[in-house]
């Protein structure tokens, strides 16, 4: 019998979406924009699951209950890719490659995926904790979904040694990455999630008043969202000296 651990006092310590099943289960379950696969994971054997939006505060969320519990050691993820934040890429970047100095994912494709409430120490021990991503993305199969967990707990190498670690996760939803300067980098990816946005945008416009004056009126405004998200850091750098 694989050895157990306590997790942290009234874990999951970050309210979410999530569907609690054993804490005492290896298997954390991320359903990324998929919503209805919760309750067959935990009935399957998961310690957790639910979806995860945001490659940012979302992550963080997700890493803040996971390693606060030490029992769990494998993570899937499945359900539906996020558009534009493409969570589930960002999330195999993360446990991959880890995070910069400016908090960002190294890899990740993601529109703004910098961590602000996790550090590094942080998810180094996310890294240590799971032994396995398993990559089920854009899979809702239920009986897929149910085997892999499965697997995952005949595989159970029993809770890691390290103590719970609990981490103060601050809503921060709307606001911009913490950034010194403008990075062309970041500003592409604000840019990449605005053409999205304003994508369909432009499809519901298009819908009600013609394809021709959505698309207008669409550019009109990602053009002027983009001045205003790269002027920000901009504007706060002359400020703040």
């Amino acid at each position: 019998m694989p050895e157990k651990r306590e997790p942290a006092p009234g874990w999951p310590i970050v309210s979410g979406e999530y569907v609690v099943g054993n804490p005492e289960s290896c298997v954390g379950v991320v359903t990324l924009g998929s919503h209805g696969l919760e309750q067959a994971a935990i009935e399957a054997g998961a310690a957790i699951a639910g979806p995860c939006h945001t490659e940012n505060l979302g992550i963080e969320k997700v890493i803040a209950n996971y390693i606060s519990n030490p029992n769990i050691r494998f993570m899937i993820l499945c359900g539906s890719e996020v558009q534009g934040h493409i969570t589930g890429q960002c999330f195999k970047a993360l446990y991959e490659n880890g995070i910069g100095d400016d908090g960002g994912i190294i890899g990740a494709k993601g529109a703004i995926p910098f961590l602000e409430n996790v550090g590094k120490d942080a998810v180094e021990r996310f890294q240590r904790q799971i032994v396995e991503v398993v990559d089920l993305i854009d899979v809702e199969d239920i009986d897929k979904i149910t085997q892999a967990i499965k697997e995952c707990i005949s595989k159970d190498p029993g809770a890691t040694e390290e103590d719970p670690e609990e981490i103060d996760i601050k809503k921060k939803e709307g606001g911009l990455p913490t950034v010194a300067k403008p990075d062309l980098e970041f500003t592409k990816k604000l840019m990449d999630s605005l053409e999205y946005k304003v994508g369909l945008m432009t499809r519901d416009l298009g819908l009600g008043s013609g394809v021709q004056a959505g698309s207008l009126l669409g550019i009109i405004l990602g053009s002027i969202l983009a001045i205003v998200l790269v002027g920000i850091p901009v504007v706060l750098k002359i400020l703040l000296g």
